[in-house]
Order: C-alpha cells, then sequence, then structure tokens
C-alpha cells in the first residue's frame, strides 16, 4: 500500500493525456459510462496509463472510496472492497477536491515579516533558563541559572522588577536553576522551580516583589532536568507535573485537587516562613490522597533534555541525545499506574521535541541536522525528515494555530517550516549575537503576542512580528449571490457552502443566518419574489428551493431532474420560473404546478433555439423576454407564446458560425443581461435598451427593437476570464466588475441613445474604479435604499461589500465596526428627466410596483401552523387572480462569472 504523498506524486506525473485515457477506462464498447471494480480499475490503469505501480493506483482506488464514504456517497461503508466500485465522476471529484485542498494550502502559507531584532540586557550576568507568560498580569517572567527573577512587560519589554529565589537548603553561591514551570490553575500564583540539588521548589508570588517558598519535594534519587505542568482544560483540578531527571528516569505526579491543594499537609508549620517537605517516598506509597506517581526509566543512563505531557493522547514523550531512546512515549492505562512504553530510535539523539495538538504529530530536534515529524502511534520511520540545517538542532516549536513549525540549530540559524508541504518558508540567520563559549539557546514562542524570544546565555533576543491586518470575512465560505430585499430593507447573501445571511443595511450586521439551505451542495444563485416575501435559492444539486424568511422550506423545484446541475439564473416571471444555466432549452415551471411541495418543471413551448447552453435572460413588460448563452448569441421571445422573435449575433452570423466550430471555449459567452430602465420610449428609435457582459470583458448594448448591435467597448482589460455586471433602477449607472476584484461605475445616462449607421466602440464616461475585494468578484447588486443609491458587491474572497454609487466604498458587512448610512454629504442619484420618470411611471403601473408574486401569500394570511403543499399552490393561484390584469413583474439574479 502507498501513501498520500505517493499518490500526489503519481497525480503529478499525469498530464492530460493520461486523463483522457483514464476517462476512456469508465466507457464501455457502446460509449456508455460504466464503474470499475477495485481489481479492473488497477489492471486498465496499469496497463493502459503507466507511470506508476499497480499499488500506487489501489491506493487511489481507495482513497476516491474513502472520499465518497465521507461525502456520504457510498451509502454501505462496510461493502467489501471486491465490491465497491467508482466512475469517472467520483474519480474527477476526488482529483478536484485535492486540487483545491492544495491550492488553499499554498495561499495559507506565508513567511513572517520580522521586525529588527532587539536585544535585552539581563541585570544578572548566569543564563536565562526559562522566559514564561503571566496570562493574568500581562507580563513576561525569566528566570536565571543563579536564581535571579526579572518581571518584564509584555508590550515594550522594559524590566519591572527583580527578585532573587532563596532556597535554605543550598548556600545562595551553589543555587542552581534547572529549569521553571508555571501552576496556571492554583489558586494564588504558584512556579516550580527544579534544582540541581534533587528537588522541586513551589513559590508563591502573590504580588510582584515577593516570592515565597511554600512547599519542596525532595528525595529524588537525580537531579531534575527539565520540568513539565498540564492543566485538563474540561476539569482544572485535574494536572500533571512530569520531571525528567539525569538519571534517565521521568516521573509524573498526578494531582487530583490542583485548585484546592497539590500536597495534603500532615502536620501544621512550626514557622510560618519555613517550607512544608515533601518526600518522594511518601508520594510513591500513595501516603498523598490528592497526588499520585508514574515512573519509567525508559532513558536511563541517558539524561532526560525534554519532557512533554500530551493530554489528548495521555502519554508522557520525552528525549534524550541517546541514539537508542532518542524519543520514548510512556502510554498510561486509565486502569493502572503502569505504562506501556514506546521507544524511538535516531541515529544522534534528539535534543528538543514538541507536539502539534491538532496536527497530532511530533517534531524532534536532531543530533544529525534533521527535524524529523513522527506519528506517536508509528515507531517504524518518521513520517517525514525536514532537511535544511548544517549543524545539529537544538530546538523545535510548533506554531499551534497554524500549520508551521520553528527550528534552530547551533549555528545560529531559524528555520520556518511548512508542515503541509514539507519546506522551508523562511530562514533566518546572521542576526543573532556571536557569543563566545558554549551556550545552549531556547525558544520561548508567544503567538498571541506574535513574540519570538531567544535567549544567549544572559541576553535575550526578541523577534516581533508585524501584526497581519485581520481580514473581514461576511461568510466562512465564498460568497456566490447579494439580493436586497426592499420591504425589509435588508441585504441576503449566499455562499458555496450552502449558508443564507440576512444583514442590516444601515449598519452591516447580521440578523439571522441559515445553513446547510441544499446540504452541502453550493447555492450557485437566489431571486427574490414581487412582495419580498419569498427567498428563491438555487443549489449546485439541480434543486431550487422557496423558503420564508423564517427559513422553512415552502417548495422544492426539480430543475435537474434529479442530477446535479449548474444553475447560473432564476427568473421570476407573472405566471411562470424560468431556470437555466445547464442545456440550450429553458426550464419552465408553471403556476398550477405548485399544488405539491414538490414541483416538476413543464415543456417550454419554444423548444431549442441556442447553439449552446443558456446562461441568462432578463425581462422587459409587457412581453419581452431575452435569453444568451454560451455560444453567444441573443434570443429575443415572447413571452406570452414562448415563440422565438429573433436572434442578436455580435458578428456576422456566418462568420460567427465558422468562429464557433474553430474555438468551442467562445469569449462571447453571455453571462449577464439587463433592460436599461427608462429606455422603452425611444427604442423605436434604434436606441439600445439592452446590455449584455460575458467572458472577453466586453459589453454591448443592444437594440431590441431593431435586432442589431448598437455599441460595444472594453471594460476590462487582460485574461481576466468573465466578467459580472449590474444596472442601476435609474438608468444611468453601469457597473462591472472582474475576477481581480476591480469595480468599475461607467455613466451610460446618454450613452448610444442616438446609434449611428455602424457600433458606437467609445468608452461611456469612467465615473470611478476601486478594488473592496481581494478576489473574483462574482455578484453585483444594485438598489435603492431609502433616497441613496447603493452598490453591493460579493467576492470569492468571503466579503460582501457596501458602497455609495458613483463609487465610495463603505464598509465590508460583517466588520467590527459597524456602519451609519444617516450622515451628510451622502452622494445621492442625478434626477431624472420627465421622460425618464414618465416612463418609470409606466413601467410601475404596468410592473413592479405592488405586484403579488408568485408563492408569496399576502401579510395577514402568513400561518405557520396550516401551511399544507395544496393550500400554499390554492392560495397562491389565488393571490394571482386577485392580481390586475396589466400588472407585470420579473426579478432577475444571475450567479457570479462561470468561465475562466
Amino acid at each position: 500500500m502507498g501513501t498520500r504523498m505517493e499518490v500526489a506524486q503519481l497525480e503529478s506525473r499525469m498530464n492530460a493525456e493520461d486523463y483522457r485515457k483514464l476517462q476512456n477506462l469508465f466507457l464501455d464498447f457502446s460509449g456508455a459510462s460504466r464503474s470499475l471494480s477495485r481489481i479492473q480499475f488497477i489492471d486498465l490503469a496499469w496497463s493502459s496509463v503507466g507511470h506508476g505501480s499497480k499499488e500506487e493506483y489501489g491506493f487511489l482506488f481507495d482513497s476516491v472510496v474513502l472520499s465518497q464514504q465521507r461525502s456520504g456517497l457510498l451509502l454501505d461503508s462496510d461493502t467489501s472492497k471486491e465490491k465497491e466500485c467508482i466512475d469517472w465522476g467520483g474519480l474527477c471529484s476526488f482529483l478536484l477536491l485535492e486540487l483545491s485542498n492544495k491550492f488553499k494550502n499554498s495561499k495559507t502559507v506565508s513567511a513572517p515579516c520580522w521586525k529588527p531584532p532587539r536585544t535585552l540586557t539581563c541585570p544578572h550576568r548566569d543564563p536565562v533558563q526559562k522566559v514564561l507568560y503571566l496570562q493574568s498580569s500581562g507580563q513576561y517572567l525569566t528566570v536565571s541559572k543563579g536564581g535571579n527573577v526579572g518581571l518584564r512587560d509584555v508590550e515594550d519589554m522594559s524590566l519591572l522588577h527583580t527578585h532573587r529565589l532563596q532556597n535554605s537548603t543550598v548556600a545562595p553561591k551553589d543555587l542552581w536553576v534547572t529549569d521553571v514551570v508555571l501552576l496556571q490553575n492554583v489558586d494564588k500564583s504558584q512556579i516550580a522551580v527544579g534544582f540541581t540539588s534533587k528537588e522541586v521548589c513551589f513559590y508563591d508570588f502573590v504580588c510582584e516583589k515577593t516570592f515565597s517558598c511554600k512547599c519542596k519535594l525532595q528525595g529524588l534519587n537525580f537531579t531534575p532536568w527539565c520540568l513539565d505542568y498540564w492543566v485538563d482544560p474540561c476539569n482544572p483540578d485535574q494536572a500533571v507535573l512530569t520531571i525528567g531527571d539525569i538519571g534517565g528516569r521521568v516521573s509524573a505526579l498526578y494531582f487530583t485537587l490542583a485548585q484546592i491543594f497539590l500536597f495534603e499537609r500532615f502536620s501544621l508549620r512550626t514557622d510560618s516562613d519555613s517550607a512544608d517537605i515533601i518526600l518522594w517516598d511518601d508520594l510513591a506509597k500513595g501516603k498523598h490522597r490528592s497526588c499520585y506517581t508514574v515512573t519509567h526509566q525508559a532513558h536511563a543512563p541517558g539524561w532526560v533534555r525534554k519532557v512533554r505531557y500530551l493530554g489528548s493522547l495521555e502519554a508522557f514523550v520525552s528525549c534524550s541525545i541517546a541514539p537508542q531512546s532518542s524519543m520514548v512515549i510512556g502510554w498510561r492505562d486509565k486502569e493502572s499506574t503502569s505504562l506501556r512504553i514506546t521507544t524511538y530510535s535516531t541515529k544522534g539523539g534528539v535534543w528538543d521535541v514538541d507536539f502539534h495538538i491538532g496536527l497530532g504529530l511530533l517534531a524532534t530536534a536532531g543530533v544529525d541536522h534533521h527535524v524529523l515529524l513522527w506519528n506517536p502511534c508509528v515507531t517504524s520511520e518518521p513520517v517525514c525528515a525536514l532537511g535544511g540545517h548544517t549543524s545539529p538542532v537544538i530546538a523545535v516549536c510548533f506554531l499551534q494555530t497554524k500549520q508551521q513549525l520553528l527550528s534552530y540549530s547551533k549555528d545560529k540559524v531559524l528555520c520556518l517550516w511548512d508542515v503541509s508541504s514539507q519546506l522551508c518558508t523562511h530562514r533566518l540567520a546572521g542576526v543573532f549575537p556571536n557569543i563566545q563559549g558554549d551556550t545552549h539557546p531556547f525558544l520561548f514562542l508567544n503567538e498571541e503576542c506574535q513574540h519570538l524570544v531567544l535567549s544567549f546565555n544572559s541576553l535575550l533576543l526578541l523577534l516581533e512580528s508585524k501584526r497581519e491586518e485581520k481580514k473581514t470575512c461576511s461568510h466562512e465560505h465564498p460568497v456566490t449571490c447579494v439580493l436586497y430585499n426592499s420591504r425589509f430593507r435588508q441585504v441576503v447573501s449566499s455562499d458555496s457552502a450552502s449558508s443564507v445571511i440576512f444583514w442590516l443595511t444601515d449598519t452591516g450586521q447580521k440578523v439571522k443566518q441559515f445553513h446547510r439551505c441544499h446540504g452541502d451542495a453550493e447555492i450557485s444563485t437566489m431571486a427574490l419574489d414581487g412582495t419580498q416575501t419569498r427567498l428563491f435559492t438555487a443549489g449546485a444539486d439541480g434543486e431550487v428551493k422557496v423558503w420564508d424568511f423564517n427559513g422553512r422550506c415552502l417548495h422544492r423545484m426539480n430543475a435537474g431532474l434529479g442530477r446535479a446541475v449548474r444553475i447560473s439564473q432564476v427568473l421570476l416571471l407573472k405566471r411562470s420560473i424560468l431556470v437555466m444555466g445547464w442545456e440550450r432549452n429553458l426550464t419552465v415551471f408553471r403556476l398550477h404546478s405548485f399544488l405539491q411541495s414538490t414541483v416538476e418543471p413543464c415543456e417550454w413551448k419554444g423548444g431549442l433555439e441556442h447553439r449552446g447552453a443558456v446562461l441568462c435572460a432578463a425581462f422587459q413588460p409587457p412581453q419581452t423576454l431575452v435569453t444568451g448563452s454560451y455560444h453567444g448569441e441573443i434570443i429575443v421571445w415572447n413571452s406570452s407564446t414562448e415563440k422565438a422573435l429573433r436572434k442578436l449575433w455580435p458578428h456576422d452570423e456566418g462568420e460567427d458560425c465558422k468562429k464557433q466550430q474553430e474555438d468551442s471555449d467562445s469569449c462571447d459567452a453571455i453571462t449577464r443581461l439587463f433592460f436599461i430602465p427608462g429606455r422603452t420610449s425611444v427604442t423605436t428609435a434604434g436606441a439600445a435598451d439592452l446590455v449584455s457582459c460575458g467572458g472577453s470583458g466586453t459589453v454591448r448594448l443592444w437594440s431590441t427593437q431593431r435586432g442589431r448591435l448598437v455599441g460595444q467597448f472594453t471594460a476590462h482589460e487582460g485574461e481576466l476570464g468573465s466578467i459580472v455586471m449590474a444596472v442601476s433602477p435609474c438608468g444611468e449607472y453601469l457597473t462591472t466588475a472582474d475576477r481581480k476584484g476591480t469595480v468599475k461605475i461607467w455613466d451610460v445616462k446618454y450613452y448610444c441613445l442616438t446609434p449611428g449607421e455602424g457600433v458606437n466602440k467609445e468608452l461611456p464616461k469612467l465615473l470611478s474604479s476601486f478594488h473592496p475585494h481581494l478576489d473574483h468578484v462574482t455578484h453585483l447588486e444594485m438598489c435603492l435604499h431609502g433616497d441613496k443609491l447603493l452598490l453591493l458587491s460579493a467576492s470569492s474572497d468571503c466579503s460582501l461589500a457596501l458602497s455609495y454609487l458613483p463609487g465610495e466604498t463603505v464598509g465590508l458587512f460583517g466588520q467590527s465596526d459597524p456602519w451609519c448610512l444617516e450622515r451628510p454629504g451622502t452622494p445621492q442619484p442625478q434626477q431624472e428627466t420627465e421622460q425618464d420618470q414618465s416612463d418609470r411611471g409606466r413601467q410601475k403601473n404596468t410592473g413592479l410596483e405592488g405586484m403579488r408574486s408568485p408563492l408569496a401569500s399576502s401579510e395577514t394570511n402568513v400561518n405557520q401552523g396550516h401551511d399544507s403543499p395544496a393550500e400554499r399552490g390554492q392560495l397562491w393561484i389565488k393571490d394571482q387572480k386577485m392580481a390586475k390584469r396589466d400588472r407585470r413583474e420579473t426579478k432577475v439574479v444571475t450567479r457570479g462569472t462561470l468561465f475562466s
């Protein structure tokens, strides 16, 4: 069986032709799709593709099956390997998922930007043994070899107080501190200090100037060299103090009442200044009911260099520079005090060890110049070896909040490793002090403050990384669509994880959120009905769902007929709903079909007219419908008869057909269509009343009455793929956005109003260009909020932005500081001409204003208790009959960019 790394290497060795061969394996002799068992896949892939062994293809098959089981695609996870099968779709899904994970990991790898290093001189000349962070007081505590304690401010690292630890067991000149740990769960602030006098002393520091020894643990057989203290996060009374000594012994003290007392007191003190004496033998014999011990001597006779208690594994990990016992894990059985010992061997031994809780990996600093990553349950070999140091590695430290590791070697080189890619992303050398003599620095990392402290004898070197600006994320996943609800004055947005969030427009704060609306399927687009009380969401699972604003699903529209399809737009008409995006035909749902909770599509009377998949549509009262396709043609329909009236082409039709045959990936794909408000009275003169955009970054303006292209211009230059677009309600502004996060506002109030004989290729006036997002803009929405004209933009960088028109970003929805739209000097939309006002007045009388849309009950009839599917359908029919015959309504929402 191969490893996941070997499969990744197998995938990287395969080219497009190899994947084409793999695809052909899943076709039978008639060309129909088929599934392959494990044996069939291995034999066929190995013989036809090559580039690997049968074991690698077997592991690839197993990985695909495991991925499907985790996603719920295989219902019976207990099926034997002989009966398991995969198809081409499952293999592609797995490969795309792997590619997506690699892309995400590559984006998260970032090297820190260090500020200039600062050297901190200690008031004492003896080496610093340990640095601790006192979170409660926001201070650093340093302890030197001679027992000198210093307290530093965490902000500017200034020295606040100094103190000298007292130990009556030895003379002050013979005092030698080996290690220090902080007991953070004890009532009074307390530290445990190991001394060469074979004892561990516990000091209280109630105030900054007083360190009093409360008790001493004596009777140890060897000098304690390293300490570790762990507290159970779920039960602070449970704690473990681990001691590693120079005799190769690892000893652990389990405390059961740590917040009350560590050790029981059997006699009263005769002197208030004297410390309680705790003998190790008494602990080992169980005389202290609040504490018991566990030990092993797997490192004997070597010194234990580092010890850690792993709470998630209930095990002790320790290391030494003895090759035969480089690292030892003592696994504790819950029922007894005995330990099960696992020994790991390396060439030269290990100086240091650390554990990443999230990854479950151990890292060792090797004398043989290597950093090794280990699976605690595998002793035979490490997971990988990180090579890059040219001298013994003496310290390692994981960044727990990231998949990164720091390592430091004797030749004063600091490396930052990305664990997922196993690469050194940053190497720092030449900045560390040149100290004469034998030094053994240690690393102390404070991720909260982004401080890295290294000790060089009595000197401390502070490396502080510049704080990364915290990115505001409106969603946890890429945002796919955004709408404005004028009834509730709220913004509605969706994301690729099938979540819908409602926001307050005036402040940008979240109101509520619907989770997993389509399970794990992405929501590609949304729409609102005319009364703004019903929300339509389209998922990649091929369904369109109808919701009320309490999060209740009223209807399921089976647009994909059980297939997972990509829906690009949902368009609501008076008596029907159009769904499109994946085929040449329009999928239509009639009014009478909504008597059941699950609604099936009806036949579109117009038949197949498009050469490619229909991607978008727009409607203009009373009965003009236009649709755009992947191959670049626009068809004008009569929405009442559903008959095609005329076709619009960006080029000559014969020339365009030839172009489509030469290039199947057309740059003329139509991804957005909008009728320009206020131009109904001038269309007969040949003025442009329709605007489109698509894969080439070009915006085109059309006359639907004359059936011709009036004007076009390139809104965004470069190989940016398709763009998105929106038109303001007043018809004055056109907004475009691209894959780099650039948004442009154009003045189109008088653009192409008086067309000439040819196509106008002049640019309209560019009012503003700005970057509210860092990545691909997926959707735009322009709305009138009160008296303010606003722009909403959604992006794959997980953010949702609000801007004034003609262009001033207000902020990102979900940011920590709410905004307030009520302020003086707010940009206002320009006043409409009398002709525009009359046009808009006619549209209100025949269209949107006061329209009752499908599925929208009256406000007084919204009842959460009796809405059966039949009643909902009857209510809808009743509402439609009550509507006036001359009313028309449409609501257009399209998905983000579909082409790269």
